[in-house]
């Protein structure tokens, strides 16, 4: 198994916006991405080579999300209230760019969400995105599907409302 160093280096990009797309807050996801090496740094003996070092850090992250939920109720409503703000903005960007696709995607309810950032941020497989969630490699595919349609269907409703 690589160093703590590369493992750092290989995968705290993809720990931190899987954390982002839990919290859709920088500071937050940085500071729990922090929490999770070292939670995976205390633990690192337990981990049995069973999965994918990516899935073990994810389900290290899930746990330090829940952990950080708990602790904060109401916080999460909070946060959700100010992104929305943020995406009335976004309206107003006439270019087609990534932050006009995160504001599409962070419109999507869970669990689609988090595949599609898994799946697109954190290029994870199926089979590592089911086993995060607790679900099938299939059930991985049919909600990233589910979403992009989503997406496509709102993108092509709001380019008819700016024709209009």
């Amino acid at each position: 198994m690589d160093s703590i160093d590369e493992i750092y280096a290989k995968h705290s990009k993809m720990i931190y916006y899987f954390l982002l797309s839990k919290t859709s807050d920088r500071d937050t996801a940085e500071e729990l991405t922090q929490e999770t090496f070292y939670q995976a740094i205390k633990c690192i003996k337990s981990f049995k080579g069973k999965s994918s070092v990516s899935t073990w850090l994810c389900g290290i992250a899930e746990n330090v999300w829940h952990s950080w939920l708990r602790k904060q109720k109401n916080t999460i409503n909070t946060l959700d209230e100010e992104a929305s703000a943020d995406s009335v903005e976004d309206k107003l960007i006439i270019k087609w760019d990534a932050k006009e696709i995160l504001k599409y995607l962070h419109s999507l309810n869970e669990p689609i969400r988090e595949v599609i950032y898994l799946r697109l941020i954190g290029n994870l497989s199926f089979k590592d995105i089911g086993d995060i969630m607790e679900k099938s490699e299939n059930w991985a595919r049919v909600n990233f599907y589910r979403g992009k349609e989503k997406i496509i269907k709102e993108v092509k409703k709001d380019e008819r409302k700016d024709t209009l």
